[in-house]
């Protein structure tokens, strides 16, 4: 799932520095933080309180140790997060059941809503190797921290690209990066529309 809430139109304000970061608990707030209204997270947790549970468990076991995660801070200040699976990323065996154990705990009956969308999405991606864009967000709208982003880290992969794009307004945005929609997954139990899209290498 992947988003950017800012226009294509976005500008900055000052200059943006994009650097990697363990930092798990950052990338986690901020996530909650840019997420908080997109429709898949509304549909899959609309309590916002719950929602940094979920953001927890994404960064730490469905991304994990071996995931990339881009920091962008301006004057000092962390405003927006990326997270990348390289190329033949897997969930551990071990990280997907904590997941589930920590989902159905904190989560409650939504848990299903999230096995649902891993199951839906894992139809659509590409089968050769390739970089997996998870989630890209912003803490501060139309000020091109997920353009920043973008940039910093496509510069320095060499492969093809994927994402799922949770909001039909941030497509003009990927495609300027080179991504092209490759269908249109309808999520279960009258979920939102996701459009997946593939960066050839």
């Amino acid at each position: 799932m992947t988003l950017i809430q800012e226009p294509d139109d976005a500008t900055t304000s000052s200059p943006l520095d994009v650097t990697p970061t363990n930092d798990h608990a950052t990338v986690a707030a901020l996530l909650t933080q840019a997420f908080a209204d997109d429709p898949v997270m509304v549909w899959m947790q609309p309590d916002t309180r719950r929602q940094r549970v979920l953001w927890d468990i994404v960064v730490k076991y469905f991304h994990g140790a071996q995931s990339c995660f881009d920091l962008a801070v301006r004057d000092g200040r962390p405003v927006g997060t990326a997270a990348w699976d390289r190329p033949g990323h897997r969930t551990s065996a071990r990280n997907q059941a904590l997941s589930l154990v920590v989902m159905a705990r904190r989560l409650g009956t939504r848990t299903h809503r999230g096995i649902a969308l891993e199951h839906e999405f894992a139809k659509h991606r590409p089968s050769e190797p390739h970089w997996y864009l998870g989630q890209v967000g912003a803490a501060e709208r139309g000020r091109g921290i997920g353009t920043a982003l973008l940039e910093s880290r496509l510069a320095q992969i060499d492969g093809p690209a994927y994402l799922e794009s949770s909001n039909v307004r941030n497509i003009p945005l990927y495609e300027r990066f080179g991504f092209e929609v490759t269908g249109e997954i309808a999520l279960p139990f009258d979920g939102p529309q996701v459009w997946p899209m593939y960066r050839p290498a």
